[in-house]
């Protein structure tokens, strides 16, 4: 029992350096540390990308869990869907010194960055788009005041049809 410290700090219980084996986290103290909330990180369980040990009701969770709730998070910043982060975390175990796990996550990064890059030039072009176009109404109200201001009247729009009248009557 002693053993077991609070996550208040945001990092992994250390003395010196080193990690303290055994340490624990309640969900409250990770939700805490994380900036989540508990059912987000009891939604991270039901997906299968965390399993906090049991014991009765309570769930206790390891430095491992901590570890991979921040892959989590990280994951999640970045646009990747909780289906590409548990492939990436799945393949932890492998036990090649992580390299299948660090090229499959370089390249969803990749194809993660890749589609940043298309949005922000969708992006751009809708900035670009729209600032032609505040220009041009802006030009447009510049001579509609300028007009006004000489006495131009405005030009009259055509009166609609009876036909029409009536129908917008109807409608409304």
């Amino acid at each position: 029992m002693e053993q077991q410290l609070h996550a208040v700090s945001g990092t992994a219980p250390r003395h010196n350096g080193a990690e303290i084996p055994g340490a624990t986290f309640s969900i409250t103290e990770l939700a805490d540390a994380f900036g989540l909330t508990t059912r987000a990180i009891r939604f991270y369980e039901d997906k299968g990308l965390l399993t906090p040990e049991r014991r009765g009701q309570t769930r206790v969770y390891h430095p491992r869990d901590r570890a991979r709730l921040t892959l989590i998070v990280r994951g999640k910043n970045v646009g990747l869907a909780l289906a590409e982060i548990k492939e990436i975390l799945s393949l932890y175990d492998l036990q090649d010194g992580c390299e299948t796990q660090n090229r499959v996550a370089v390249g969803k990064f990749r194809k993660r960055i890749a589609q940043l890059r298309e949005q922000r030039q969708e992006i751009d072009l809708q900035i670009r788009t729209l600032e032609e176009s505040c220009a041009r109404l802006e030009a447009q109200i510049e001579r509609q005041v300028k007009d006004a201001g000489q006495g131009v009247a405005a030009p009259k729009v055509a009166a609609r049809p009876a036909k029409t009248k009536k129908l917008e009557k109807a409608i409304v």
